[in-house]
């Protein structure tokens, strides 16, 4: 079991710790996940996001070397942003990771992938893992960037998908204008001797803190994937959706023939969402049937969602299921209904 820097800072809260990637996290504070998910939509919270890998890659070579592993092209982009990427299985395209890369300066790169999947992304692109230098804190919210502001107007200042090296608290950090709840935010690599004075500034400014509790009902209310459920093993980018991170142009990239070969076939199944009424969620590997009561396939993520008051799923269905159509989902061998709808299931507010 790894711990974060924040790790005593989370216990002084009075946080539920869990075991996640092989990390022990913070599920939730005292407030609860409902509270702190409202936080999030309404005001701004701040999650230790630390068990996220970091991989440096650098040099004369790591532009070539990430553009060769990656699925998407990072000539669209430049030194100061990020860019989200797919790592593939060579064989089958499955979505090893999926990877936002921190184009930090000119020929140097910070690759963060998902907590478990660091060793095997070291593995297929190379790099130092930096993992165990730094603290991850990630700040959301529509109200996120004006109380960063209020002691660090450098950071407030990066924008959605740009990266700068800014001081915070007197530490250098990197700072990334990404999340993962579908609001307005920055993520701040801090070394660890400074998390603990940089979590107290961003709290003491407003910040909520929040846990992976509701970490992952606001993912699911913006529909964004998980891997493990939405990515991975026999999965790949096309079945999920999220072609538009693929650079077909590129010369080549792990996994592109096999990728290829499943566009010219069409995929067996795609990634949807499910409104759900009621309470009653649906959970990954829920089986998922058409007005016949044939299957069609399967709940990815489900629970219920503190914005919508209802519940909703993403699901793995066949490719014919259309927005709009009626489906039911067999929970512990009850039917519960539900409607196919597009995502997200909660738009981020202008």
């Amino acid at each position: 079991m790894r711990f974060s820097p924040l790790d005593a800072t989370h216990r002084s809260l009075d946080a539920k710790m869990v075991p996640f990637g092989g990390w022990d996290m913070p599920l939730a504070y005292s407030s609860g996940t409902l509270a702190e998910h409202a936080a999030c939509r309404s005001g701004a919270v701040i999650f230790d996001v630390s068990h996220l890998g970091t991989v440096r890659v650098e040099g004369e070579n790591a532009f070539e070397q990430l553009q060769a592993c990656l699925t998407n092209d990072l000539s669209r982009i430049a030194p100061g942003r990020a860019q989200y990427t797919h790592l593939l299985d060579k064989d089958d395209a499955s979505v090893l990771d999926d990877i936002i890369v921190w184009w930090v300066r000119d020929q140097v790169f910070d690759v963060m992938p998902n907590a478990s999947n660091t060793d095997r992304v070291v593995a297929a692109i190379g790099g130092s893992d930096t993992t165990s230098t730094r603290a991850v804190i990630a700040v959301q919210g529509p109200e996120a960037r004006a109380i960063v502001a209020k002691f660090c107007a450098e950071a407030a200042a990066v924008r959605r998908f740009t990266v700068q090296e800014v001081q915070v608290c007197g530490f250098s950090c990197v700072v990334a204008g990404t999340g993962y709840t579908g609001e307005d935010g920055i993520e701040i690599a801090v070394p660890n001797e400074g998390a603990a004075a940089v979590w107290k500034a961003l709290h003491e400014a407003g910040a909520v803190p929040a846990g992976l509790g509701a970490r992952d009902t606001l993912r699911l209310e913006a529909g964004l994937p998980l891997h493990g459920h939405e990515l991975g093993e026999g999965i790949t980018s096309l079945q999920a959706g999220l072609e538009w991170v693929v650079a077909w142009g590129k010369p080549d990239f792990l996994g592109k023939t096999a990728l290829l070969k499943e566009k010219e076939r069409g995929v067996a199944r795609r990634l949807v969402g499910i409104s759900i009424p009621g309470r009653r969620p649906a959970r990954d590997g829920t089986r998922v049937l058409d007005s016949a009561g044939s299957e069609i396939g399967f709940v990815s993520s489900g629970n219920f969602s503190p914005t919508l008051g209802h519940c909703v799923a993403m699901a793995f269905v066949l490719p014919s299921v259309n927005v709009g159509d009626a489906v039911s989902m067999d929970v512990r061998g009850t039917l519960i209904d539900g409607v196919v709808v597009t995502t997200p299931f909660v738009a981020k507010k202008k």
